[in-house]
């Protein structure tokens, strides 16, 4: 293993190899920074230009590029509480409030090193875990596949602020929402109101920034107050000075969500299919439950926020996993991959350990190398992404509009995406007002075609056999943790009742936010 880094390191310290990486991560920082591009669509972006590089700079160019392009999705959650990815999408509050006290460069410090360490912890796992989870995750069918979207919808239930019949209700228009289309058994439009265009349902990012963007700019155009863009307000003393060392204190004192995020995000990045965004959502329940509310902390959490944030990160590594090890797919931007190395001769699966060692240990440098090179791009980033406040007001809602805009109709150059877009602004104003969380909408639409088509292909392959949901042995796994993230609450209301009054009086603090704050 020595000799095989040795020789990786060779490879991967050409300078070509580091201008692709350095340029990669820029173009990351700024795909994952705009709302509406995504991780994916900038892997997307980088296929033509693979085709005129090596193997090593090409695999170079993705994983530096995806790596940035996760934290990134951070920056527009936390300034604008529009979420530049899915995975953003579950503690855009946290962040988002942080910045409404003046704390923004803080807690996208926070974040910034929660990923760092999540990828960096993601990619030990990727090194030394490789065949033995992946072999674990090649017995997945769609048994497991429907399990593992029943948790993740579970997770973005137990975690919205304030009252969870609310956040039932805001699970559940999303996952009608992504009834949207073909009937995935036979192919019969549903809700289509015979416009073709609706054939291929609703995309989510569209939703996304309908939801979370537009209706932000209907918020603040519809208030009296107008003194500060979003009312946010970027203190020099708050938020310009000290803000590595007060993040670095606050990922001291939360360690232990940091180590459950990075052991979250690699297990759930191991699944084919799972990916970051499932990773993030349940690593903030179990962090939200289980982490202890500072009384400094008003109206956000810095538990489940660095939970998540490791979780981002560290489930990128792992979700190479399967794709390495079996050549099956860990999520959409491995997908993409596997097309470059098919392009480059190269084949993944277990033969890849085996005759083609250099460019493995190759890529486990890379994975190291941009989590590092995170750090820097990423504070750089953190530093100038203040200037969007500085903008008159009527200029930032116009470029939000405006940004927003353009990203959906980018996704399949069609006016759909934009009506889509409209439609929902309209749906997360009127939810916001009236306290439903807006996070369980953009997961139902994201994991709600998984599970239909998951539970459709169990059932037609079995007659309708329901029991085959509940033998197999992966899938009881999965139902008790499902069982377990449902019951948390209950569970740890009835310790906290067995306790003495004086080692409850810090559990009995609230632990909700509003997302509306």
């Amino acid at each position: 293993m020595v000799n095989n880094f040795s020789d990786a390191l060779g490879m991967v310290a050409d300078p070509f190899v580091i201008l692709v990486v350095v340029l990669s991560g820029l173009l990351g920082i700024v795909i994952g920074s705009l709302p509406g591009l995504t991780s994916t669509l900038g892997a997307a972006l980088l296929i033509p230009f693979t085709f005129f590089l090596d193997p090593i700079p090409a695999i170079a160019s993705i994983i530096t590029m995806s790596a940035m392009a996760i934290f990134a999705g951070d920056i527009p959650g936390a300034l604008l509480r529009m979420p530049g990815t899915p995975s953003s999408a579950a503690y855009v509050s946290d962040l988002y409030e942080m910045t409404r006290q003046g704390k923004a460069r803080t807690g996208l410090t926070i974040s910034l090193l929660a990923s760092v360490i999540g990828g960096l912890g993601g990619s030990i796992v990727l090194i030394l875990l490789a065949p033995v989870v992946g072999e674990f995750a090649l017995g997945f069918t769609s048994y497991e596949y429907f399990w593992v979207a029943v948790l993740g919808l579970t997770a973005a239930v137990i975690v919205s602020q304030g009252s969870q019949i609310k956040g039932t209700i805001a699970l559940m228009t999303g996952l009608l929402i992504s009834t949207v289309g073909l009937d995935v058994a036979l192919g019969y439009p549903r809700f289509t109101f015979d416009q073709p265009a609706l054939y291929q349902g609703i995309h989510f990012i569209p939703a996304m920034i309908g939801l979370f963007g537009i209706s932000e700019v209907l918020r603040n155009v519809t208030e009296k107050k107008v003194s500060q863009p979003i009312g946010i307000s970027m203190s020099k003393k708050s938020s310009e000075q000290g803000s590595f060392g007060a993040a670095s204190r606050i990922l001291w004192k939360r360690k232990g969500s940091l180590v459950q995020g990075n052991v979250t995000g690699s297990i759930v990045g191991a699944v084919p299919g799972a990916g970051a965004d499932i990773a993030s959502w349940i690593s903030y329940a179990v962090g939200k439950n289980t982490s202890k509310k500072d009384p400094s902390e008003k109206g956000y959490n810095t538990g489940p926020l660095v939970a998540a944030g490791g979780a981002n990160n560290a489930a990128l590594g792992s979700s190479y996993i399967p794709t390495l090890a079996f050549g099956i797919p860990g999520d959409t931007i491995t997908a993409i991959l596997i097309g470059v190395l098919l392009v480059k001769g190269i084949e993944p699966g277990p033969n890849l350990f085996l005759t083609q060692t250099d460019t493995l240990y190759a890529l486990y440098v890379i994975f190291i190398l941009a989590n590092l090179l995170l750090i820097p791009l990423g504070l750089m980033a953190i530093r100038t992404s203040g200037l969007i406040l500085k903008l008159p007001r009527p200029v930032l809602m116009a470029t939000i509009v405006a940004l927003s805009v353009t990203g959906a109709y980018a996704i399949n150059m069609s006016y759909l995406e934009i009506g889509v877009v409209v439609g929902l602004a309209v749906v997360g104003f009127f939810f916001e007002r009236y306290g439903v969380p807006l996070a369980p909408v953009v997961l139902g639409i994201v994991l709600g075609p998984n599970l239909e088509a998951n539970f459709m292909q169990s059932v037609i392959k079995t007659n309708w056999d329901l029991l085959q949901f509940f033998t197999r042995p992966v899938s009881a796994i999965l139902i008790g943790l499902t069982a377990l993230v449902l019951l948390f609450p209950l569970i740890s209301k009835a310790i906290r009742a067995l306790l003495p009054k004086k080692a409850k009086v810090d559990e009995d603090l609230p632990t909700s936010t509003s997302v509306g704050s």
